[in-house]
């Protein structure tokens, strides 16, 4: 396997990729293994990798601060400073590659701050918003 440093959309990750070498009488295989590992072995290890890096200038993370996992735009805020929420309830949509992803919060409590606003781009490890 060999390694390589690859730079996204200024995150650098490192990926491994393994050489597979076709055999006379099995054409198939080396088709859908490649497929396969690509999508599998990046794709996790790249978040992984990520993360550690921009959450690091943030100020330490406390239960109740919800940080962005991946980069994106805030679609809506669905609560605001003062508001009760409940463990699991929805408190912002999060767009990231074209995928609405819903924001929920980690525990029981009352907003007190909100981060970020409609139509924001965030970073991941960036905080969104605090519950206490």
């Amino acid at each position: 396997m060999r390694m390589f440093r690859v730079v996204v959309g200024g995150n650098e990750y490192e990926v491994g990729i393994e050489e597979i070498t076709e055999d006379a009488g099995s054409a198939p295989a080396p088709v859908a293994k490649p497929a396969a590992a690509p999508s599998a072995k990046p794709t996790p290890s790249a978040p992984r990798a990520a993360a550690p890096k921009p959450s690091a200038p943030t100020p330490a993370a406390g239960e109740g601060t919800i940080a962005a996992a991946m980069p994106g735009t805030i679609n809506d805020v669905k609560v605001g400073v003062g508001d009760t929420v409940k463990r699991g309830d929805t408190v912002l949509i999060l767009e990231a590659m074209k995928m609405e992803n819903e924001i929920k919060s980690p525990i029981d409590g009352i907003v007190s701050s909100i981060e970020v606003e409609k139509g924001a781009s965030v970073n991941a490890g960036m905080t969104l918003m605090v519950i206490g």
